[in-house]
């Protein structure tokens, strides 16, 4: 099983997600960081089940229609570097 780390500017996208959700439901917003942390743990176990990212050593997780988590396997620990909307540029 590795560590997981959410680097610091992933952090801020989920918040930023967050916050955006959390306008019109703050109860939304709550259940939608418990899934997104849920699946995300998924990575300790089965980093390299998803999908080869677009940027060169990167690999991507669909956590949503919407959403990925965009990160590194490294052979200590999964690092979690961005979490990005489907139709933002990566």
């Amino acid at each position: 099983m590795h560590p997981l780390e959410w680097k610091p500017i992933a952090e801020e996208d989920l918040a930023g997600i967050l916050d955006f959700i959390a306008e019109d439901s703050p109860a939304s917003a709550e259940r939608f960081a418990a899934d997104i942390r849920a699946k995300a743990e998924k990575l300790r176990v089965h980093p390299e089940l998803f999908r080869v990212g677009r940027k060169r050593g990167t690999r991507e997780m669909v956590v949503h229609p919407n959403y990925i988590l965009i990160y590194w396997v490294l052979t200590t620990k999964v690092v979690i570097l961005r979490m990005k909307h489907t139709a933002q540029k990566i």
